[in-house]
């Protein structure tokens, strides 16, 4: 007779030494990731070689933007290329395997994705366009992007790591994000009023869209991941470190072997909360399916072929009130 395992009291933490540059890591990156995310779907990443003033900087540019007039911050509203500032309560998840959530999420945010130019194909298709920046603080832009690039380039390389846990070649999913769609979101989750309800999310409990979030978190905590028993483990801030979980489209595309997990937010240290998640998704026109390294004849593929594209504004479409004003 065996008993059931005890809960994990905290998410794995994978040392990244320094950064990506030296390749003889890889192989034991990999490992650590496979384990990670066949667990829990979320873990830490620390020494990433993402610099420890980027990290401070996009803070502060956060800072400045909520600190914002509502007049200033709306005139910059998100737009049909889902860029822009979302004022709080305009965001919503209708359907969840956690619960049913019924109350918009308390929280404002600043969102920017790929940028897109005039002379590019691919302008004025869906999500595919310039983003919005705030006139009245004109460093603001040069922060942001310095970050927002920073972050691609460790996901780009980063991919060859996770192609390597899925048992495949290190550039097999290279040809995926050639032109990949990104999101950087500045989060600001106001303190939660004493009054709260178990209804009252800063973030209700939701899985991620897309392929892998890598989250910035300041020191307020307020994040937790459900646990497989259905209980709920504080992701408690580690200085300098990410918070980094598998999505939905990730895990589809791994036939389950790597988990998307459901987590929430909920402001209760009596300040204000900042948080910076960058999405790292695939082309537009990706196709996704079971990769062949995770189906077998015991584990058959879960999931009919999908456009990326057209899977993630059928998500979008679904949850943000503005998507549905213009529909």
């Amino acid at each position: 007779m065996t008993s059931n395992p005890l809960p994990p009291t905290q998410l794995p933490i994978i040392d990244f030494g320094g950064g990506l540059s030296d390749r003889s890591r890889d192989a034991a990156l990999a490992r650590s990731i496979d384990d990670a995310f066949r667990g829990m779907g979320f873990c830490y990443f620390v020494n990433t070689g993402v610099p420890q003033a980027l990290m401070d900087r996009i803070f502060a540019a956060s800072k400045r933007f909520h600190a914002l007039s509502v007049a200033s911050k709306a005139a910059i509203a998100i737009n049909g290329f889902h860029r822009g500032y979302m004022a709080p309560n305009t965001s919503l998840i209708e359907t969840s395997s956690v619960a049913k959530v019924t109350r918009p999420n308390y929280s404002e945010s600043f969102m920017l994705m790929h940028e897109v130019g005039e002379d590019e194909p691919r302008y004025g298709s869906p999500l595919n366009g310039p983003n919005q920046w705030p006139a009245e603080l004109p460093d603001f832009r040069v922060d942001v992007q310095a970050y927002d690039s920073a972050l691609r380039a460790f996901c780009t390389q980063l991919l060859r790591v996770i192609a390597l846990a899925l048992d495949l070649p290190p550039d097999a999913l290279d040809k995926y994000f050639k032109d990949p769609t990104t999101f950087l979101r500045l989060l600001h989750y106001p303190p939660q009023p004493p009054s709260a309800d178990n209804e009252s999310f800063g973030s209700a409990p939701h899985t991620d869209y897309g392929f892998l979030t890598i989250l910035l978190q300041d020191m307020s905590g307020g994040l937790a991941v459900r646990r497989t028993d259905g209980t709920w483990l504080q992701a408690t801030p580690i200085p300098g470190s990410y918070v980094v979980n598998v999505g939905d489209i990730l895990s589809r595309w791994t036939n389950g072997r790597w988990q998307s997990t459901p987590h929430l937010v909920r402001n209760i240290s009596g300040g204000d909360r900042y948080s910076c998640p960058y999405f790292f998704d695939p082309n537009m026109d990706a196709m996704i399916s079971a990769l062949p390294s995770c189906v077998s004849s015991s584990n058959p593929a879960r999931h009919q072929p999908v456009r990326y594209g057209d899977y993630l504004l059928e998500r979008l479409n679904r949850n943000y009130d503005y998507r549905k004003k213009a529909s």
